[in-house]
């Protein structure tokens, strides 16, 4: 069986496009229009590749652990094996001249560290619940901050198994001894985010590795309410019943309740350790703008808004998050969500607030077949990058994934590890 994975447990969903294309040159147009109506000035669009000296930004990785993708490289090896790799990957993003690592360290409602709340997770052992023997997450953070990287620590929230038997988990996992916190839906085990006592029981989980270690960010990722799956409905209809009063319909009182868990988080971090921060990834088109007006110029088959019940736009211009990374996993010119058209949109929405954006990349797709012809392409990355130099409000980049960055396809990581080091130490953060 292949790895499962944040890209291959998502992206499926994410690059399904609608059938109607959107041309480049509308693409290319709209990317103009959006810099244009940003105010920015010709010098400041002409510093393409060459960006402000004195500004700072986030050159990061995702080191997924689901399904054992990045690390560890497989169930059950000894503590020793298991550290020595972790400590690999945080020299790899030294040596590629990185500055922060996304550590998934809740992959499925279970925990890299000895949490009182959630089991053991079974990527580490084998055995969901099993002790390791060591501490995966506090090791982490020390090791990190001993070779001046960020340790972001990647959660998910309500993501409880890849499968949908209870059985399967711990018999002291949570979700078995309250059944009634649970949906089964496309063959995969969630909480019910309609519950108030999920909600706060997920925030309790996490935030007992805010208490224990200084990470210096509690990060999410896309998933809140699942995917769609065609021909499934997730089951809420108690939820809804009991607390869905008063709103016009299940979507606004879904996303209400994904807005409150992400307000909430955020008030609670900063209550138990205000230098920590609070990013999320999510994917990367809102809207599309034939849906809303304030959308992007994208035809994207799946919208946060209003298939994930995420409102990303709304949590950025409320500033209940420090980051963004918008998951803009798409080639420049890719006609239904064109990354050419994305980055300036997104720009555009963080502009005029505190909450810093950075790009998810997706280094993953360089070199695979079946992929657009840009992707057969190493430089695919540095025109990103050099595309973003090109917009102030974008302050890094973040690549999935680690074992990518490791393999680095057709040399693409070489070339962005080389324009890292012609911008010098100032860009270091």
């Amino acid at each position: 069986m292949p790895k499962l994975s944040r890209r291959t447990l998502t992206l499926g969903a994410a690059t399904v496009a609608a059938s109607a294309a959107l041309p480049l040159a509308a693409a290319t147009a709209a990317s103009a229009a959006t810099a244009a109506s940003s105010g920015r000035t010709a010098a400041q669009t002409a510093s393409h590749g060459h960006p402000d000296p004195h500004r700072r930004e986030l050159r990061g990785m995702w080191i997924a652990t689901v399904a054992n993708t990045d690390w560890p490289s497989a169930p059950g090896l000894s503590p020793e094996a298991q550290r020595a790799e972790l400590l690999d990957l945080l020299d790899l993003a030294v040596e590629r001249r990185l500055n922060a690592v996304m550590l998934q360290v809740r992959p499925t409602a279970d925990a890299f560290w000895p949490s009182p709340y959630e089991p053991w997770a079974a990527y580490l052992t084998g055995t969901q619940g099993r002790d390791p023997g060591w501490d995966p997450l506090g090791t982490a953070v020390r090791e990190a901050h001993s070779r001046g990287l960020e340790l972001h620590a990647w959660f998910n929230p309500y993501r409880v198994a890849n499968s949908a038997d209870p059985a399967l988990l711990a018999p002291t996992h949570p979700a078995r001894l309250h059944p009634e916190w649970t949906v089964a839906y496309g063959g995969k085990l969630y909480y019910n985010p309609g519950l108030p006592e999920v909600r706060r029981f997920v925030q309790d989980a996490m935030l007992d590795a805010v208490r224990r270690y200084p990470v210096d960010a509690v990060h999410w990722d896309d998933y809140f309410y699942p995917y769609p799956v065609a021909g499934q409905v997730f089951d809420d209809d108690a939820a809804f019943a009991e607390y869905g009063a008063g709103f016009p319909d299940r979507d606004a009182w879904r996303r209400n309740n994904t807005d409150l868990l992400v307000r909430e988080t955020a008030a609670r971090i900063k209550a138990i350790r205000p230098g920590t921060r609070f990013g999320i990834s999510p994917f990367g088109v809102w809207r599309n703008a034939a849906t809303d007006p304030l959308g992007s110029a994208t035809t994207a088959g799946v919208q946060t808004y209003d298939d994930l019940h995420a409102d990303t736009r709304g949590w950025v211009q409320r500033e209940w998050i420090d980051y963004i990374v918008p998951q803009v996993y798409w080639n420049i010119g890719f006609a239904a969500a064109d990354y050419a058209a994305l980055v300036p949109w997104w720009s555009d929405v963080v502009a005029g607030t505190r909450v810093r954006l950075y790009v998810g990349e997706a280094l993953y797709k360089v070199g695979v077949a079946g992929q657009p012809a840009a992707w057969q392409d190493p430089r695919e990355l540095l025109r990103h990058l050099d595309l973003c130099a090109e917009h102030p409000e974008v302050r890094g980049n973040v690549y999935f994934s680690a074992s990518q960055v490791r393999a680095d396809p057709f040399g693409a990581m070489t070339l962005v590890q080389d324009r890292y080091a012609q911008r010098g130490g100032q860009w270091a953060r």
